[in-house]
């Protein structure tokens, strides 16, 4: 590999992360940062890897290098956060994190000292909150979301409590974690280095890493703090304190993260205040209700975090909040600003559909983006006959609809069988 020159090195590493079904549009700016995370050598190596998990055995393969040799080097891309690591079977796996939520957040995630963080800051800003083409891609390129908004428990009616399902609850993601990881918030780290601080001074240890993640992330460079359940709750409490947003894997089961975020700093909700009505994140099932106790303080408007609430004049001339549904995440922050008790949360006529896990929601966007071949043909991912059923199964559940568009960008005999197979059983 000593032939490939710098440039093509991190141009290299630049189309392998758009092998992604997230990926990240090729700028000058991402250029720079992929300089500020990779060296030359691990831009070259890490362009090689698959998408899909692989083994040490497998990189050294790619890499023709000694086993040994190959898993010393995905260590140090571990400690780095630049891969993250899983045991499957006893078997050590590694894979590539997505730009975001991956390694875009995780270089932020701690304060270090082996890259200079202003200035990846600075890169970071001119990259998602000047320039568009990241954003846009990242939140407004498939009809299924990245992320989604929980509900803030403690400001629901008994009514609602009783029928607010699991996975919809922040609590019982929490409770059911395997692993808890707690670091700095990435969003009001990178804005606090490039000049623009959090305007409403939130904390920034309050970013919630969950499950394997987070267990990678705390043993490899120590990039979060491993913490029990009781002080993740904790953060939680702390950041409905704050009026903050909770925002976690858009996945039903077993979800990587749960970012508490502010209007002012996170690239989801500034999208939702830029691009509106348009919505960049799944919402909550719940909508406020404005009763006619509310006295037009304004509060509410003033916390909302997406500004989706103006104060209007009622018919007797008098102010009133005005929630635009639309925009609504249904995040119940302004239920808790209400002095008056004049906002209730309520059931949205129509229920937010949640992908199962992971790898659902991975098969949907790429699918609805059209890269479904490139989850599928990796030159080295499905050598793992049980990756590939999995995305499989995954599709084989899905709508016709969404049947008959994965089964044209696969071009696949096989697939074409199996789904025919399956409409014969339906039949």
């Amino acid at each position: 590999m000593g032939h490939i020159t710098s440039k093509d090195a991190y141009k290299n590493l630049e189309e392998r992360i758009n092998w992604f079904t997230q990926g990240a549009p090729p700028t000058e700016s991402l250029y720079k940062i992929l300089q500020v995370l990779y060296t030359e050598k691990e831009a070259k190596w890490v362009a090689l890897l698959p998408v899909r998990p692989f083994t040490a055995k497998k990189a050294a393969k790619i890499w023709n290098t000694s086993e040994w040799k190959a898993e010393a080097f995905l260590e140090h891309l571990c400690e780095k956060a630049l891969l993250v690591d899983s045991f499957y079977n006893g078997v050590r796996q590694f894979v590539m994190p997505p730009p975001m939520a991956g390694f875009i957040e995780f270089a932020l995630m701690r304060t270090r000292g082996d890259i200079d963080q202003k200035y990846l800051s600075e890169l970071y800003y001119q990259y998602m909150n000047v320039e568009e083409d990241f954003v846009k891609d990242l939140f407004f390129a498939t009809e299924t979301y990245l992320g989604r908004v929980y509900v803030q428990e403690p400001v629901l009616t008994s009514e609602n409590t009783i029928h607010i399902l699991d996975y919809e609850r922040a609590s019982h993601i929490i409770d059911d974690a395997a692993y808890i990881g707690l670091g700095t918030c990435y969003c009001r780290h990178k804005m606090l280095h490039a000049g623009h601080p959090c305007e409403i001074n939130a904390p920034l240890d309050v970013c919630l890493t969950l499950g394997n993640v987070a267990r990678s992330l705390a043993e490899n460079g120590q990039h979060a703090r491993l913490i029990d359940k009781k002080e993740a709750m904790d953060v939680l409490e702390r950041s409905y304190a704050a009026n903050l947003v909770q925002i976690g894997e858009n996945v039903r089961e077993a979800p990587a993260f749960i970012c508490n975020c502010c209007g002012c700093c996170c690239e989801a909700l500034q999208a939702a205040r830029k691009f509106s009505p348009m919505q960049p994140v799944a919402t909550t099932n719940y909508i406020p209700n404005i009763s006619e106790q509310c006295i037009g303080c304004g509060k509410c408007a003033k916390v909302c975090p997406v500004l989706a609430i103006s104060m209007q004049k009622n018919k007797d001339g008098k102010a009133a909040a005005n929630v635009d549904e639309e925009v609504c995440l249904g995040c119940g922050v302004c239920v808790r600003s209400c002095p008056k008790n004049a906002i209730e949360l309520v059931r949205r006529e129509v229920q937010v559909i949640t992908p199962v896990n992971s790898t659902h929601r991975f098969v949907l966007q790429a699918i609805e983006k059209g890269t479904l071949q490139n989850l599928i043909f990796d030159n080295q991912a499905f050598a793992n006959h049980r990756a590939m059923a999995a995305v499989l199964g995954v599709i084989l559940k899905l709508p016709p609809l969404k049947q008959m568009m994965a089964s044209k960008q696969f071009k696949s005999i096989y697939l074409d069988k199996l789904l025919s197979n399956k409409s014969t059983k339906r039949s």
